[in-house]
């Protein structure tokens, strides 16, 4: 797989913040990496950074070239805050960004490929939250770029709408786009990325695939037996499983999913009542916390996360992101 961008030893300060310490990573041709972290880990700044938006320290190749020499037409951002003009309509704005282009996709089937056939003709100020953003990821699409950078690409759009971007960022995946996507849905992530960097004060302290790092560092899957004989419950199964109590019960730890019908029925020849069994598997958000030691607090899905420090960016996709993001 060849490397499409290339980071070695990024470091970044705003006076005594150190956004970036001696950042380091490589993204192939047609990979979805994903970037995840809390508010404020210096995401913002590696992005401007890959684009050349901001300087920094080290050294940045896109495409085989410093940032600042690659073809706009092989390149695409899509800032997290990004307000074009309110009074035109998805068709008028997808048909603007084309004309900056030597060559650019037909916006008529980008607008159905983000799903704004109904809206094409309607202000954008009149359009729902999830409907602008499927015209910002539209207007970051139409240059079809080699490289497509997308900030928060779903905050704000419905379910199925969220689904419709995602199957689109699959397509354009296997036609050999380079996807580097950041997200406060771990869900999404884990759906959408091949493999995903966890960037915590400016150090990316873990990359890998989304099973290689829940593996290496999710913890154990559970399974919580809801019981009020919690005495007798760990006295039937301790002989054979980890167990510990909680307030609801007995959780039993590192349980395959084919052993829960064994604890079952453990349980049931103890002649143990119990409400529910309740198994559950270590995800990205355990690995999160294992890494930062923070509780996540992103987005589920449809809800925007906390307000980060990004401000509004009205020059649109393939320029400059947000505002600076500090520690």
């Amino acid at each position: 797989m060849d490397e499409v961008l290339v980071a070695e030893g990024l470091r970044k300060s705003y006076g005594d913040v150190q956004a970036l310490r001696g950042v380091s990573l490589t993204v192939g041709t047609g990979e979805v990496f994903g970037l995840i972290g809390p508010n404020g880990a210096g995401k913002t700044t590696l992005v401007r950074a890959l684009t050349g938006t901001t300087g920094v320290e080290g050294t940045v190749r896109v495409l085989g070239t410093p940032p600042a020499g690659v073809d706009a037409n092989r390149l695409s951002l899509l800032p997290q805050s990004f307000s074009p003009s309110a009074r035109l309509t998805p068709r008028e704005l997808l048909s603007y960004y084309a004309g900056l282009y030597d060559t650019a996709r037909d916006p008529e089937v980008v607008l159905r490929e983000v799903g704004l056939d109904d809206a094409a003709d309607t202000w954008y100020e009149k359009l729902s939250g999830g409907q602008k953003r499927r015209t910002c990821v539209g207007a970051a699409l139409v240059n079809d770029p080699d490289v497509l950078f997308l900030d928060e690409p779903t905050t704000g759009i419905d379910p199925a709408g969220r689904r419709a971007v995602w199957r689109l960022i699959d397509r354009l995946k296997a036609s050999g786009t380079t996807v580097f996507l950041t997200s406060h849905s771990m869900r999404e992530v884990a759906r959408l990325a091949d493999r995903v960097g966890l960037l915590c004060d400016g150090e990316l302290v873990a990359v890998g695939s989304p099973e290689a790092l829940v593996a290496e560092h999710g913890g154990e899957s559970t399974l919580v037996v809801e019981t009020e004989a919690t005495r007798d419950a760990t006295d039937a199964l301790e002989a054979t499983y980890a167990v510990s109590t909680t307030a609801e019960g007995v959780v039993v730890r590192d349980v395959a999913p084919r052993e829960i019908g064994d604890v079952a029925t453990a349980l049931d020849e103890a002649e143990i009542a119990y409400g529910s069994l309740a198994w559950s598997e270590p995800s990205l958000e355990d690995v999160y916390l294992s890494l930062t030691g923070e509780t996540f607090q992103g987005r589920r899905d449809g809800v925007a996360p906390p307000t980060s420090s990004e401000s509004t960016d009205a020059d649109g996709p393939a320029l400059a992101a947000g505002a600076e993001e500090s520690r």
